[in-house]
């Protein structure tokens, strides 16, 4: 009797996947991107409003994700020592506050500290909730990053439509409204962090190989090379990606003289079609293995990223949206694969890659504002398209799948 109670703990963590627990924090995710999206959805409003070049345009958008990216590994790894289950609903303030002052902002100065204090919710919210993500996946890791993701990028292709149809006919100060989005998202997290204080309470009083980790058998070094070549690979991903959730309604707007309206729309097809490739990317990389979705998502996109420069309005859409389904396939995969080369450093993994997402998109916001003040966009989406190339780097990637089902076949019963 005593063995049967012994391992029910270990069966009941590592076998059952916490759908409820997955729901909650993809919706929380929901609600915390689609408030960050509302920053870069009313850049129209903005440049018009503060008289803005496209410069201080990716200036805003470097300070929010500048933040974001800094703060985010610095807090997983803290919460990896000392896990912090309702930091969650923590980062969901910072988000609210940030919210309610760019509502009110009435000077660029003051729009950059909105925008950083949105940035700082971003960096608390993300590390511990991709964690309990993965708490609750019962070994699904593709899958349940994947439905923790698609929240995100739900809420992130909600906000231009938002911004179209709330925000530009009344304003910025309508941006308070969504202070009631936070409100629920905070009381969400909540239920997260007493299930996640659960969670780990049951865990630590299950057997010590209810961990389920297997060594890859990877030395320090190959470790180190698949990192580096990861972190490459969300450069490239992110550079292109900041091209359009920037600057697409600009492209929008001055290339096919569409109305700020129609190109918010646009927008939100592209998003759309974002949140797309992020759900199928988990769950197929779970089956066919994370390493060829990498690959066929990063390279895979060029011929589209090459082409889309020289169509009209329709193919332009249509290929955006192919562009962001292959695209976003990757990151569910990349942090993932990069949490089982460093097993145990869950937080640190989801805060490096989710804030080297975050930097990387600011500063190349920033700096891809400067080329268009001096070139054009139109330029920028030429000189962009060649960054998916840096998928070649894929091929050196380790297959890890295969090194961990040859370790879990030398455990012991």
């Amino acid at each position: 009797m005593s063995t049967v109670q012994a391992t029910t703990p270990r069966q009941t963590l590592r076998e059952r996947t916490s759908y409820a627990v997955l729901v909650m924090i993809s919706f929380s995710h929901f609600l915390n991107d689609m408030i960050q999206s509302l920053l870069p959805a009313i850049y129209p409003i903005l440049k018009g409003n503060f008289h803005l070049d496209f410069g201080q345009v990716g200036m805003i958008t470097f300070t929010n994700q500048l933040t974001a990216s800094v703060l985010q590994p610095v807090v997983g790894t803290f919460t990896d020592k000392r896990p912090q289950p309702f930091s969650l609903s923590i980062g969901m303030g910072f988000t609210l506050v940030g919210l309610v002052m760019l509502s009110t902002a009435s000077s660029f100065p003051l729009i950059l500290a909105a925008a950083a204090m949105v940035g700082i919710g971003s960096a608390v919210f993300h590390p511990e909730s991709s964690r309990v993500a993965r708490m609750a996946s019962g070994g699904q890791h593709g899958f349940a990053q994947s439905i923790f993701q698609v929240g995100g990028n739900a809420g992130s292709a909600l906000g231009p439509l938002l911004a179209a149809f709330i925000v530009l006919p009344h304003g910025q100060a309508s941006l308070a409204w969504f202070s009631l989005a936070a409100l629920l998202g905070m009381a969400l997290l909540g239920k997260v962090g007493v299930w996640a204080k659960s969670y780990r309470a049951a865990r630590a009083n299950a057997p010590q190989r209810a961990h389920g980790h297997f060594d890859h058998g990877l030395p320090s070094s190959k470790v180190r090379w698949s990192i580096l070549i990861l972190v490459v690979l969300i450069f490239s991903k992110y550079i292109y990606l900041a091209s359009l959730t920037s600057y697409y309604t600009f492209y929008l707007i001055s290339k096919f003289h569409v109305s700020v309206q129609n190109a918010q729309v646009y927008l939100f097809v592209f998003l759309g079609a974002v949140a797309l490739g992020t759900i199928l990317g988990g769950p197929i990389g779970d089956r066919v293995g994370r390493k060829y979705v990498i690959w066929c998502s990063i390279l895979g996109v060029l011929p589209f990223t090459l082409a889309m420069p020289y169509v009209n309005l329709f193919w332009t859409v249509v290929l955006s949206a192919i562009i962001g389904t292959i695209l976003a396939s990757a990151f569910p995969a990349i942090v993932v694969y990069a949490q089982e080369l460093l097993p145990g450093k869950v937080g640190m993994i989801s805060g490096l890659f989710f804030g080297l997402a975050f930097g990387t998109a600011g500063i190349a916001a920033a700096l891809l504002g400067e080329l268009a003040d001096y070139t054009s966009i139109t330029f920028v989406y030429r000189a962009c398209a060649f960054m998916p190339l840096l998928g070649l780097l894929t091929a050196f990637l380790p297959d890890i799948e295969g090194a961990m089902r040859r370790g879990a076949k030398t455990q012991p019963a």
